[in-house]
């Protein structure tokens, strides 16, 4: 039986750009510090392969710190560790996958031709290709494992989710053709669950820490094992912070409301909060610095929609009057839910700007 850990996408020395500096930073140690209980978890579950799918750092201008990290802690791995570089971190002259100081149980696919690593001790074969431009196309194409009696294993970095995709397009009917047992694939940032085309599993781990918004849930890395051609996987959480999108309904206290309806512990986590219901000009500046110390960040959105009263000088003939009836014109003829709640938002930022209130756009 081949044990084996799963990863991609760790996007080593990211931006962070949406957080003020100190906490950008706090986020690019936490990465690394990442990267240590990677191989952690590796040597605790007795893995004999670490494959990683590719985008182990976010760009080629990765700092010397990170790369050298990066090799300590490869160094302390007792797996055999294969690489498939991304469109991220492709191979390109000046890449830290060139660089001297990778210690011997790494390797890493240099060409974008696919090349194979055989392991007699484990009757296995590795199969590899790497990007070696941002771009790379469909490099499984026309792929058939050469040896059928061996445990055929690949790590690539590709795309299934779009057939004309720039980021080596893998489609299932390529997967079922190829005789492999496990594909190890990376690009995808979320965990796809066990996958299965043909007689060949594959799977996406997701990358191993959300960074924004746009990847929220858990994240992690898949654990693995291969057994006479049959492969059973199960995803670890890695990660400790989370980005999280919550909807809270506002009452009369909107701080309360918010209070009430988060968990208690979101002290280390990333939080937009969206806020509906009805209301009548929230204050968000006052709002965002109760709340803030609650989060390691926080994003306020303003989704409310006025309340009734909100139109009580509707049709008057004043400035006011004559406002609110043009908006609730224009809400008559829509049936449109965005449209609507974009009219409201209208009618109460027009009053705060006509009343002499301060007005925080959301």
């Amino acid at each position: 039986m081949i044990k084996f850990v799963h990863a991609a996408d760790l996007h080593l020395d990211s931006p962070f750009q949406s957080l003020p500096p100190e906490k950008a930073t706090a986020l690019r140690q936490e990465q690394r510090t990442l990267v240590e209980e990677l191989i952690s978890l590796c040597n605790t579950q007795q893995a004999d392969l670490l494959l990683l799918g590719g985008d182990l750092f976010d760009s080629a201008g990765v700092l010397r710190q990170t790369v050298e990290g990066l090799q300590r802690a490869f160094a302390g791995c007792r797996a055999q560790i294969f690489i498939a570089p991304g469109n991220h971190d492709f191979v390109a002259p000046g890449s830290p996958w060139l660089r001297e100081g990778w210690p011997e149980n790494v390797h890493i696919f240099l060409d974008s031709a696919i090349s194979a690593v055989d392991l007699p001790d484990l009757g296995c074969r590795v199969y590899g290709a790497a990007f070696t431009a941002t771009n790379c196309p469909a490099l499984l194409e026309n792929f058939r494992v050469a040896d059928a009696s061996l445990c055929n294993i690949m790590v690539l970095h590709g795309d299934a989710q779009q057939s004309n995709s720039p980021y080596n397009p893998i489609s299932t009917a390529q997967i079922a053709q190829s005789g492999l047992d496990y594909l190890a694939l990376g690009h995808i940032h979320s965990y796809s669950g066990a996958l299965r085309a043909g007689t060949t599993t594959y799977a996406w781990p997701g990358c191993t820490m959300g960074r924004g918004f746009d990847e929220t849930g858990e994240k992690g890395v898949i654990c693995g094992t291969l057994d006479n051609g049959q492969c059973s996987i199960r995803f670890l959480p890695l990660a400790k912070r989370h980005y999280v999108i919550a909807s809270v309904r506002v009452g009369d206290d909107p701080l309360q409301s918010v209070v009430a309806q988060l968990p208690s512990n979101t002290q280390t986590d990333c939080y937009r909060i969206l806020l509906t219901g009805e209301a009548d000009s929230l204050d968000l500046r006052a709002l965002r610095q109760a709340l803030e110390p609650r989060f390691f960040s926080l994003d306020l959105r303003d989704e409310t929609t006025p309340s009734v009263d909100l139109w009580a000088n509707c049709g008057e003939n004043s400035l006011e009057g004559l406002f609110l009836q043009s908006l609730m014109d224009e809400l008559d003829k829509t049936t449109d839910d965005t449209q609507r709640r974009l009219l409201q938002q209208a009618a109460r930022l027009g009053l705060d700007l006509l009343e002499g209130r301060e007005v925080l756009m959301p």
